[in-house]
């Protein structure tokens, strides 16, 4: 238990570089330093992840949070290679994953309601890198409405902040808003199909009706009404980080949220 704990905290300490780097005077876009921090940042979580479940996927809530931080940090890295832009969503994303893996030391003493010791059948290994990737990609999406957000208020008093400063453009942070909800969206449909593959393969009924089933048809509603809205009448601005914030929290309270009551509530 110590040393689960110990490698918690280092995989926790691996995050604060690539946090505190935007304190330093700004770049005009990602340098050596910047991916030096980005590849601790991933490789930390991602390590103890492999630790962590090499006995077998775990239903636990701190095993839940480390993956999605580990997968958020892939993808951002991916989005910070692949976009002009995404790499100044550092500043809102990085402080939000410490707090996730703050939460995730401290809860990582409660046991698991579950395991899984054997590997995954097909439908469900599919299932579950869909989740975590549609987690890790909405999380994204909602750092850049929180950047509009806190853009578009800056620039209605007038007063820019100095984290305002270092966050993408209201237009930037829009542009890359919808096109990972875009992308989100396409991947929940493929976690939602293949749950309901497994659950008919295994049990003959297609659909479970469960909390978690239903929180995530929920986001995806939500999200392809955002992504309609957007391509009828150009939604965005603070309107459209509410929906997508909205459409965060049915995803947060759909995997996190669940592991949460059955592991600390309930358990």
């Amino acid at each position: 238990m110590a040393s689960s704990i110990i490698l918690s905290l280092a995989a926790l300490m691996a995050l604060v570089p690539a946090a505190v780097l935007p304190l330093r005077r700004e770049t005009t876009g990602p340098d050596l330093r910047f991916w030096a921090a980005v590849a601790v940042a991933v490789a930390g979580p991602g390590a103890y992840i492999v630790i962590l479940l090499g006995g077998g996927w775990t239903t636990g809530l701190a095993p839940a949070l480390w993956v999605s931080i580990a997968a958020s940090m892939v993808l951002f890295a991916i989005l910070s290679q692949a976009s002009r832009e995404g790499w100044r969503l550092r500043p809102l994303l990085l402080p939000y994953l410490i707090l996730l893996g703050v939460i995730a030391t401290v809860w990582g003493r409660v046991p698991a309601q579950g395991a899984l010791t054997a590997a995954p059948d097909a439908w469900l290994a599919l299932h579950i890198v869909a989740s975590v990737a549609t987690y890790g990609l909405c999380t994204l999406a909602a750092m850049a409405a929180a950047a509009a957000f806190l853009q578009e208020r800056a620039l209605k008093n007038k007063r820019p902040t100095a984290l305002s400063r270092v966050l993408p453009s209201i237009s930037d942070a829009s542009w890359l808003q919808v096109r990972l909800l875009a992308i989100s969206e396409a991947v929940l449909a493929l976690g939602i199909v293949s749950g309901m593959a497994r659950d008919y393969l295994s049990s003959g009924q297609l659909l479970h009706l469960d909390h978690k089933t239903l929180l995530a048809m929920f986001a995806f509603l939500v999200i392809g009404a955002l992504l309609l809205a957007h391509r009828r009448s150009g939604l965005r601005g603070q309107r459209a980080a509410r929906l997508v914030l909205l459409a965060y929290l049915l995803l947060t309270l759909a995997y996190p949220g669940v592991k949460f009551v059955t592991d600390v509530v309930i358990g």
